[in-house]
C-alpha cells in the first residue's frame, strides 16, 4: 500500500471517528471532499485548527455535520489535533484567504501616493548622529516627491483649464464650412524635458475619420490635449476642437438639459422668447385696462416686442431648436441612458456614466474636429454597436484612440501610427495598417541587409588592396563608392510583450468552485441573482457579456467570495480562487529602467495596466477572475496578454466586451440577465448579431 493511500484511509478513519454517526448521513461526496482537503500535504491546518474552519467550517454546518459555527470550530480543532499531528500533512504553506481579496486596480488611481513602510534595519546598530542624518535626508526626499506630486497636479488643472469651452456653433449660413483640411508642420511635444513628437508633421483631411494608435507612454492623449489647446502651429484659430477627456460636474442639471446647455445660442434664445412673451403678456393686460395714451405706448412696445419676436422664432427655425432635444435623448438613449436616467441629476451619476454625458454632450455639439481617447471603456456592448453605427455617419473629422481592433476596423479611415517619436500615416483601417506595416518593416530589413553585404563586400576588396600598386585605381573607386551608398537604419522594433501567468501548484479535482441554488442581493433591495447554478474548473475559458449595471461586477464579487450569498451556498477549493493578489514583476511587461522608479502618477492609464498584469505572474492562482483587463492597455499589449491567457494552465473569467480579446482567449459566453448568467449557444460575433436585430 502506498504511503498517499494509507493517509487517505487514516484521515478518512479520523475524519468519521470525530463526526460519528452523523458522518453516516451526510452525502458520501461531502464527505470525501472534507477528506481530500485535509489529507492534502499542502494544506495548513492553522492555530487550533482555524485553517481547518476556514475551509470546511461552513460546509460542516451546511451539510448537517455540526449543528452550528462553535461547534464546527471544535471539530475543525480535534481534525487538527489527531490529523495534524500523525504526520498527515507535511510543511504547509500558508492558505491564501479571500476574505479580503485585493482587486486589480487596487491602488493605481490614488490621488496621492500611498505612505511608504517603515524599514527594517539591517548591519550594526547606528549612532543618533546618523539617525539624525537619515532622518533628514528622508524628509528632504519626501518633500520633493511630494512637490513633484503636486507639481504635476497644477500641470494638469492648469492644462484643463486652458481648454476652451466648446459649444454648439451654428452659423450664419452665409459662410459656408470654414474649417476644412487641417496641416500641421514640424512641431515638437515634450513633456518634463522628455521629447515625445520630433519635427511632426500631418495632414488631416476633412470628414476623415482617424485612429490614432502607438505605445502606451508614447504621447497619444498628450498630443490630443496639445491639439485641443490649440497649442501646434497649422490649426485654424476659428477650428472648433472638442477632446472629451473630463466627465461632467455633478450637480442638480438633470443630464438631458446637460447636454442641451451645450447649444448657447439655442437656450438664449429660448430664455428671450419666455421673457418676451411674458412682457407681451403683461402689455396687454395693461392696455385692456388702461387709457389711450397707454393704448397708444402698449400698442408701440407690442410692436417692438412682436418684431423681436418674429426673429427670434425664425433664428430658432433655422438652428432647428424644436428638434434638438428629441435629437440630444436619442444620443443619450444610444449611450443605455433611460427616459428615467435621462430625468436624473448628473450627481446621480458614477463617474464612468458622467463620462457618457460628457461623450453625448461632444456628438451632440458636433465640433470641426471631435477627439475621442477610449471612448469605449466606459459602455457596454450595447452603447459600443450603437456608437459605431453614429460614427460611421459622422460628417466632420474625428482622431480616435481606441484598443478595440474592431472597433477601429469599423469607424477609421486612416491609421495615425505614433513610434519613435514619429507621426505616420497610413490610408485604410487597423488591419489594413497592420499588413502594410509588416510589409513596409520586411522590405525595409531586406533593403538593409543587402545595404549591409554591398558595404561589407567592397570593404573586403579596399582591405585586401590597399596596399598594392596595380590595383590603387580600383581601390579609389571602391572607396568613392562605399562613400555614396550612405547609411540605412537597421529597423528597431519594438521590445516585445509577455503576459506570463504561472502554472497553478497543483489541479483539485473539479469544481473548484460551484453555486448551488445561490441567490444574491443588496440588503434592503431586490435580488440581483435567483437560483445561480454553475461549476468552474481550470479548464473553464468563459466570458460574461451584458448590460452595464446587469450585475456583472458583482457576480465576479460572489464568484471571489468578497460577496457572500444571501440564499443557497457557494463551495470553493481549499486554496480558492485568487482575485488578482499583484506583486511586482515589470520587466517582461515592458516597464523596465527609470519607468520602474517613476511615481505611479506619472505613468499612463496603459503602463498603470501593465504595472497591474505584472503583479500578477507572482502568484499561482487556479482561477484568473478579470474586469475588463483590456482597458487601457495599446493593441500590442492585448495581443501578448491573449496569448498570455491561452498558454495559462488553469481557469479564465472575464467581464469583456473587446471582440478580439474575447475571440482569442475563451471558448463560452455567458450572457448575465434577469438575475441570471446563462451559456450563450454561438460566438461572439453571433451575440452581436442578436443585439443588432434586437
Amino acid at each position: 500500500m502506498s504511503a498517499a493511500t494509507k493517509a487517505e484511509e487514516n484521515a478518512g478513519a479520523i475524519v468519521y471517528e470525530v463526526l460519528g454517526r452523523r458522518a453516516l448521513d451526510v452525502d458520501t461526496t461531502i464527505i470525501d471532499y472534507i477528506i481530500n482537503v485535509l489529507k492534502d500535504e499542502s494544506f495548513d491546518f492553522g492555530d487550533k485548527g482555524e485553517g481547518a474552519y476556514q475551509a470546511v467550517g461552513d460546509l460542516l454546518v451546511d451539510s448537517g455535520c455540526v449543528d452550528d459555527e462553535p461547534e464546527a470550530r471544535l471539530v475543525c480543532g480535534k481534525l487538527s489535533e489527531k490529523i495534524g499531528s500523525h504526520g498527515q500533512t507535511g510543511k504547509k504553506e500558508i492558505v491564501r484567504s479571500l476574505t479580503t481579496p485585493v482587486r486589480m486596480y487596487d491602488g493605481l488611481c490614488q490621488e496621492e501616493p500611498p505612505p511608504k513602510k517603515a524599514e527594517i534595519e539591517d548591519g550594526p546598530p547606528m549612532s543618533e548622529r546618523d539617525r539624525a542624518k537619515l532622518e533628514r535626508r528622508r524628509r528632504k526626499d519626501e518633500r520633493q516627491r511630494e512637490l513633484a506630486y503636486e507639481s504635476h497636479l497644477e500641470e494638469m488643472k492648469a492644462s484643463l483649464a486652458g481648454m476652451p469651452v466648446a459649444h454648439v456653433h451654428h452659423g450664419n449660413g452665409d459662410e459656408g464650412s470654414t474649417v476644412k483640411d487641417i496641416h500641421m508642420t514640424n512641431f515638437n511635444i515634450s513633456v518634463g524635458g522628455r521629447e515625445l513628437i520630433k519635427d511632426g508633421s500631418i495632414t488631416l483631411s476633412h470628414g476623415r475619420h482617424y485612429g490614432l494608435i502607438g505605445r502606451n507612454g508614447t504621447g497619444k492623449t498628450t498630443l490630443l490635449r496639445h491639439m485641443a489647446l490649440h497649442a501646434i502651429d497649422g490649426i485654424p484659430k476659428n477650428c472648433q476642437i472638442l477632446h472629451v477627456e473630463q466627465e461632467v460636474v455633478g450637480d442638480n442639471t438633470i443630464a438631458l438639459q446637460c447636454v442641451l446647455n451645450s447649444d448657447v445660442e439655442r437656450t438664449q434664445l429660448l430664455e428671450e422668447e419666455a421673457r418676451l412673451v411674458a412682457q407681451q403678456r403683461d402689455v396687454d393686460k395693461d392696455v385692456a385696462t388702461g387709457t389711450g395714451d397707454l393704448k397708444l405706448n402698449g400698442a408701440t412696445e407690442d410692436k417692438d416686442t412682436s418684431e423681436r419676436l418674429q426673429q427670434i422664432y425664425k433664428r430658432l427655425e433655422y438652428i432647428d431648436a424644436y428638434s434638438a432635444e428629441s435629437r440630444a435623448a436619442s444620443i443619450l438613449a444610444g449611450l443605455s441612458f433611460t427616459p428615467d436616467m435621462q430625468q436624473k441629476p448628473t450627481k446621480a451619476f458614477s463617474g464612468g456614466w458622467r463620462m457618457r454625458i460628457a461623450l453625448a454632450r461632444a456628438l451632440f455639439i458636433e465640433p470641426d474636429l471631435l477627439l475621442l481617447d477610449e471612448p469605449t471603456n466606459h459602455l457596454d456592448l450595447h452603447a459600443v454597436l450603437w456608437l459605431e453605427s453614429y460614427l460611421l455617419k459622422w460628417p466632420k473629422t474625428f482622431i480616435v484612440v481606441s484598443h478595440a481592433r474592431e472597433f477601429l476596423n469599423t469607424v477609421v479611415t486612416d491609421i495615425l501610427h505614433l513610434h519613435g517619436q514619429k507621426l505616420i500615416s497610413y490610408k485604410g483601417d487597423y488591419d489594413t495598417f497592420e499588413r502594410t506595416r509588416d510589409e513596409q518593416l520586411r522590405n525595409q530589413q531586406k533593403a538593409f541587409e543587402s545595404n549591409e553585404r554591398t558595404k561589407a563586400h567592397m570593404q573586403a576588396f579596399i582591405d585586401k588592396f590597399r596596399y598594392n600598386a596595380k590595383r590603387a585605381s580600383l581601390v579609389q573607386s571602391r572607396i568613392k563608392a562605399l562613400d555614396r551608398i550612405g547609411h540605412m537604419d537597421a529597423v528597431v522594433n519594438d521590445p516585445d510583450y509577455k503576459f506570463e501567468f504561472p502554472t497553478p501548484e497543483d489541479r483539485p479535482s473539479a469544481p473548484i468552485i460551484s453555486f448551488s441554488d445561490a441567490s444574491f442581493g443588496y440588503p434592503g433591495g431586490p435580488l440581483l441573482f435567483k437560483n445561480l447554478n454553475f461549476g468552474i474548473d481550470l479548464d473553464s475559458r468563459l466570458s460574461m457579456v451584458g448590460p452595464n449595471g446587469i450585475g456583472k461586477s458583482t457576480l465576479l464579487k460572489l464568484i471571489s467570495g468578497e460577496l457572500q450569498p444571501s440564499s443557497g451556498t457557494v463551495f470553493r477549493s481549499a486554496k480558492g480562487v485568487l482575485e488578482q493578489k499583484l506583486r511586482a514583476h515589470l520587466g517582461s511587461f515592458g516597464i523596465t529602467g527609470n519607468l520602474a522608479l517613476q511615481p505611479m502618477y506619472t505613468l499612463s492609464g496603459g503602463q498603470k495596466s501593465r504595472v497591474a498584469f505584472a503583479k500578477i505572474t507572482f502568484n499561482k492562482p487556479h482561477i484568473l477572475l478579470l474586469d475588463e483587463p483590456s482597458n487601457h492597455l495599446d493593441l500590442d499589449a492585448v495581443e501578448a496578454l491573449i496569448q498570455g491567457l491561452i498558454l495559462f494552465q488553469g481557469g479564465v473569467l472575464m467581464v469583456s466586451h473587446d471582440e478580439h480579446l474575447i475571440s482569442g482567449s475563451v471558448d463560452q459566453l455567458w450572457v448575465v440577465s434577469q438575475g441570471r448568467a446563462t451559456p450563450f449557444n454561438g460566438t461572439f460575433q453571433d451575440y452581436k448579431r442578436t443585439l443588432k436585430s434586437a
